[in-house]
């Protein structure tokens, strides 16, 4: 499934747009989670990103 809704890192709202904020101008992301595996082989890097981004 193609997830549509994108927030703005910025100011927080939501848009449709895929490129930047048509409210501001920053950068938008998918706010959804990715989909949960018990065989995810990537879990891995994604702690260590996670850890090292807290630091």
């Amino acid at each position: 499934m193609v997830w549509l809704m994108r927030k703005c890192e910025r100011c927080g709202k939501y848009t449709l747009k895929t490129d930047n904020c048509p409210y501001c101008g920053g950068k938008v992301r998918v706010p959804h989670p990715p989909k949960f595996s018990p065989d995810d082989k990537y879990l891995k890097y994604r702690m260590a990103l996670k850890r090292r981004l807290n630091q």
